[in-house]
């Protein structure tokens, strides 16, 4: 199994030691990279290519926030997902990060096997906040968007009547599990609903379709 590809982006050398001693221990993450500031964190995703970028939001030179936009923002690093690391369930600089198209938030005062788990989430191609904060994040974060009721995201008319009702539960933070139960569908038909609807709305992953639907009026707050 090809090891997923990581950089590192923490302006204090212990907490960095420390991610970097965790992830070595697993035989499925592989480090390639290393930052102590944004600028340099993306130097190193540009050059090295990771499947995921673990990202500090507080960094000197530049911001978490500001590389996670500009790596997000580059095409040639369309593979690259970024995983947001914050101090606070409802840090200000959260709903920065969702704009700027972070993949992924962790709580730094987590487990250790948490980080594990939300780089193998991410590079999986799915969209994780962390479980004690994802539907107040949501609610939160959505409150503050002005729904644009007039003009459609590029992709909504292409939506059938069943993908839209999917999008919506996705916007209140129901999983591909609570989507089957509550619909009544596979959770392979679930699943197969939510990438289609990515790739019609041309979105990274969960976390713009929920923006991209409180936005457009899909749904309601």
């Amino acid at each position: 199994m090809t090891p997923i590809r990581v950089v590192l982006a923490e302006d204090q050398p212990m907490v960095r030691a420390g991610f970097r001693s965790l992830l070595d221990s697993r035989t499925d993450i592989e480090v390639v990279g290393q930052a102590a500031t944004g600028a340099e964190a993306l130097e190193q995703v540009r050059a090295q290519q990771p499947d995921v970028a673990v990202m500090d939001i507080r960094m000197p030179e530049m911001d978490g926030l500001e590389a996670t936009r500009r790596i997000t923002a580059d095409s040639s690093l369309k593979h690259t997902r970024v995983l947001v690391l914050t101090t606070f369930e409802l840090d200000e600089y959260v709903f920065g990060a969702l704009d700027a198209g972070a993949s992924g938030f962790l709580l730094k005062g987590g487990e250790p096997a948490d980080l594990v788990h939300a780089i193998r989430v991410v590079a999986a191609g799915d969209s994780l906040l962390a479980p004690s904060v994802t539907r107040k994040l949501i609610e939160t974060y959505t409150s503050r968007l002005r729904p644009v009721r007039n003009v459609d995201h590029d992709g909504l008319d292409e939506l059938t009547t069943r993908e839209r009702e999917v999008l919506g539960l996705i916007a209140h933070g129901l999983t591909n599990a609570e989507i089957a139960g509550t619909l009544q569908l596979s959770p392979l038909t679930a699943k197969t609903h939510v990438s289609r609807i990515l790739m019609k709305l041309r979105a990274r992953d969960r976390v713009q379709l929920v923006v991209i639907a409180y936005q457009s009026g899909i749904v309601n707050r």
